[in-house]
């Protein structure tokens, strides 16, 4: 072969006549009795080859099979019937590595590839949603960083619950001990406040739930946020801004993503600042409307959340919740103490929330007693004590999971399309 190689998008653009060569793997191969049609795949998309009963390279055509990875080379041809609008008029064709016969087929069920899931990635589906997975990422971290905010990198290993003891996944450590997987890097971030003011984490977290809902991992990667001087309006200010932000630069970079998967792209343009503000209360009252009743003070599920998105055509903050139905460390509204200083933002269309905020308690006397209050051990949470006794500020931050916001932006029915290798509650293979 010696015309130079190009990705397959670059080759999508020369004008007929042209010679390319492109590589990678085959997508689908189609005989006929004089002709053969191979459809090639790279990360950047899928073309088209044709070798006819003139070419040399027909009969070698024909023994590639699915995903067998190749290296085709040719004429550029328009035309309007293949993918792209051209197709390559093959002299050549090289198998580098002959696939064996390929197990996914079109009626596979949902569990089957997840079994498979090392080849099921390969499909031009989960590649969409994996780059507009990278777009969001990306997103992430310039915003932060345009509003001066720091990166940082927190333990996954911890010592005591920062979400709740029952969803803790426990680990023997090097020496016997027993310590946790992270569930938040929330108290790490708060420690850094106290120096660098602004920071910000993107990594992995993990919850012991025993939920089997379409939107819950195991183990999934959160995008953290914590800032001094900062109170809950500040904060759901940032996160409206840091969605909108992380929106904007999908539908930018990733509208033929968005256009294979099928997503209403208008429900995507709609999403700027201001979002609505609603109330737990009028939450509650929302929903009795509508014949779902919540006894006041429980937290709202998946099933409440879907409701009250379909009250909104783009993301909307809930905010003050009781107090029993927030971690220990949310600031109770000193205006009404029965409630916290937090927000939930849902995103509509039936998702739900994708981000958890609010105030942080900053007086240790405070902390102490909610810690109490919460039949929690004070001495498990020494150090982060310590934070309120050396110079403490009002402080305030939140938790995005990225995975919830890639299925929301992708517009898919379940979580485990969010991520290339999901971990729920039955499933840690391959």
């Amino acid at each position: 072969m010696r015309t130079e190689i190009v990705p397959v998008k670059e080759a999508l653009k020369l004008p007929q006549g042209s010679p390319v060569a492109v590589r990678g793997w085959v997508y689908r191969r189609r005989d006929l009795k004089k002709k053969a049609f191979v459809v090639v795949r790279d990360s950047t998309g899928i073309m088209q080859a044709v070798f006819g009963e003139d070419s040399r390279a027909l009969s070698e055509a024909r023994k590639v099979t699915v995903e067998s990875s190749v290296v085709v080379e040719g004429i550029v041809r328009d035309d309007p019937r293949a993918p792209g609008g051209k197709e390559i008029v093959g002299t050549g064709i090289e198998i580098i590595g002959l696939a064996e016969n390929f197990p996914i087929r079109r009626d596979a069920s949902r569990e089957f590839l997840l079994d498979v899931r090392h080849l099921a990635v390969r499909s031009r589906r989960l590649t969409s949603i994996f780059k507009v997975r990278d777009t969001a990422f990306q997103a992430v971290h310039e915003f932060f960083r345009s509003r001066g905010f720091y990166e940082v990198h927190c333990p996954m290993f911890i010592t005591a619950a920062v979400e709740g003891g029952a969803t803790l996944f426990e680990v023997k450590y090097v020496d016997g001990r027993k310590v946790y997987l992270t569930q938040s890097s929330q108290f790490y971030l708060e420690s850094l406040i106290f120096s660098l003011e602004k920071v910000y984490t993107v990594a992995p977290s993990f919850r012991a739930e025993k939920s089997r809902t379409r939107r819950h991992l195991t183990e999934f990667w959160h995008a953290e946020a914590e800032a001094a001087w900062a109170h809950l309006g500040d904060m759901m200010k940032i996160e409206e801004e840091l969605i909108a932000h992380i929106t904007r630069r999908v539908l930018e970079k990733r509208r033929e993503e968005l256009e294979l998967l099928g997503r209403d792209i208008e429900a995507l343009k709609r999403v700027e600042p201001p979002f609505p503000r609603i109330s737990y209360d009028e939450a509650l009252s929302i929903l009795e409307d509508k014949g779902v009743h919540v006894e006041w003070g429980e937290d709202l599920g998946a099933d409440e959340e879907r409701v009250l998105t379909q009250e909104f055509d783009k993301p909307f903050f809930l905010y003050g919740f009781p107090e029993k139905a927030k971690a220990f460390y949310h600031k109770n509204d000193p205006k009404r103490p029965e409630v916290t200083l937090s927000a939930d933002l849902l995103a509509p269309e039936g998702y739900g929330e994708i981000i958890g905020g609010g105030e942080r308690i900053e007086d240790k006397d405070e902390l102490i007693a909610k810690i109490k209050k919460f039949g929690l051990n004070p001495e498990d949470y020494q150090w982060y004590i310590d934070l309120r006794r050396y110079g403490t500020v009002p402080h305030a931050g939140f938790g995005l999971g990225m995975d919830r916001l890639v299925m929301w932006l992708t517009g898919i029915d379940h979580i485990v399309d969010a991520i290339p290798f999901p971990r729920t509650v039955n499933r840690v293979y391959p």
